[in-house]
């Protein structure tokens, strides 16, 4: 067992690797933190995984002209690369899986709200919102081999990270025994190993309060979705990033974080985020599907699910 836990914050994560004879490295890419922990060979593995990240970045970003999401013509067929075919793939399963729960197309939506640039130069209070316009529909997705078509507002922000994430700790792997792959505390693993992971209730690192947990990730993913990351006002009502498409406004239910365990980070990023969205129906439905999860009220209440680890230390 670790003595100090793989922190989502960049310095401690370090520190405690150290003491524990890993590597690792932190550095910024696809707007978020990415933090890598290995057993060995870290400069091989963090190559890997920059390579990754630059591609799904060029493929999936809606905030790059040249990226092909932005080039895409609403409701037109368009030849795409095999890596961007997958990753509308996986958005529009995940949307058909929850029901629309989560649902790639509220990328207009998110724009109306004020969220229409990488966040760290999004306006943090601005005028009141007059119009948000309603999601595109997730139906209307279609991928014939490596020909797409799909609506205006297209946002593959919260499954591209988690598909970023599964495959750099894929591409990792490949040259170290034991990784561990956080994007804004989204995580993957491969090879064997424990590690002791803190769950935090905000992945925003300028939040003072970062109360959570720690347990111990023996393989797998977890990911964390929250409303308290993320976060800026318009017209001096507090918004943020997780809508609920239903209303094509921020989600308003009694969880400001939701943390999941899963086989894969697509999987845990998708019932994490539904989770939130489904409000105080999250229980339920994370429990029907087999999840274990921990929930936090927004005043602190914790609610663990199904089989969560036990907490290793405070």
């Amino acid at each position: 067992m670790q003595t100090e836990p793989m922190s989502t914050r960049g310095e401690s994560q370090a520190v405690a690797a150290r003491e524990q004879g890993l590597l690792s490295a932190t550095w910024r890419a696809l707007g978020t933190n990415v933090q890598l922990v290995v057993t060995d060979h870290l400069e091989q593995a963090r190559v890997a995984i920059e390579q990754v990240l630059a591609d799904i970045d060029l493929a999936a970003s809606r905030f790059r002209d040249d990226s092909e999401l932005s080039r895409l013509r609403p409701d037109t067929w368009t030849e795409v690369s095999p890596l961007f075919a997958r990753a509308l793939t996986v958005a529009r399963d995940a949307a058909q899986w929850t029901d629309g729960l989560v649902d790639p197309t509220v990328g207009q939506s998110m724009r109306d709200l004020g969220y229409d640039r990488t966040f760290r130069l999004v306006t943090r209070d601005g005028p009141a919102v007059t119009i948000v316009r309603q999601p595109g529909g997730w139906d209307r997705i279609a991928v014939d081999g490596h020909r797409v078509t799909a609506p205006y507002g297209l946002d593959l922000g919260a499954t591209a990270k988690g598909l970023a994430a599964d495959m750099s700790a894929e591409a990792a792997g490949e040259h170290s025994a034991a990784v561990l792959v956080s994007l804004g505390g989204d995580i993957a693993t491969a090879g064997e190993h424990a590690w002791p992971v803190l769950v935090t209730d905000t992945a925003d690192p300028d939040e003072t309060d970062q109360s959570g947990e720690v347990v111990t990730l023996y393989g797998g993913a977890l990911a964390t979705s929250g409303t308290r990351a993320r976060r800026w006002t318009r017209g001096g009502r507090l918004v943020h990033h997780l809508l609920d498409p239903r209303t094509s406004m921020p989600a308003d239910g009694p969880w400001q974080t939701a943390s999941v365990l899963a086989e894969t980070c697509v999987l845990a990023n998708v019932a994490s985020t539904a989770a939130i969205v489904s409000g105080e129906g999250a229980v339920t439905w994370l429990a029907a599907r087999g999840f274990s999860a921990r929930l936090v009220a927004g005043d602190g209440t914790v609610v663990h699910v199904g089989d969560w680890p036990k907490q290793e230390r405070s």
